[in-house]
């Protein structure tokens, strides 16, 4: 059975370039285009892992990991931020509210694909 894989980012164009890489790598695919959006999209099922932006419309990346995180069904879902952000205190707020890599846009989808590989749940 294939894993399935959430990828919230505000732009279409980044959803679609990692939605077509996810796919090809064989995972289902989530799509959601902020963290309000997310939240309304996890209803319980099963999600391998997520990959986040961080400045997002309505509820930006590290509110969702933060309410994510109060979620017993995700709790332990592993997260990428997936960013244009680059500066180091901003990577230690998403550490801190969970994350589980930095990823910064522009990316190469094998180095997001490895990082997936690492941190996916069985």
């Amino acid at each position: 059975m294939s894993k399935t894989i959430m990828a919230i980012d505000d732009s279409a164009s980044i959803r679609q370039v990692v939605g077509i890489t996810l796919k090809k790598a064989g995972y289902e695919v989530i799509e959601a285009n902020d963290g309000k959006d997310a939240m309304d999209k996890l209803t319980g099922q099963k999600v391998h892992l997520i990959i986040c932006d961080v400045n997002m419309p309505n509820m930006d990346g590290i509110a969702f990991l933060k309410e994510l995180r109060q979620n017993s069904n995700y709790k332990f879902t592993p997260i990428i931020m997936l960013t244009t952000e680059a500066q180091e205190g901003k990577k230690q707020e998403g550490k801190a509210a969970g994350a589980k890599a930095w990823i910064v846009k522009p990316f190469k989808p094998e180095q997001m694909l490895a990082a997936i590989e690492k941190l996916i749940l069985p």
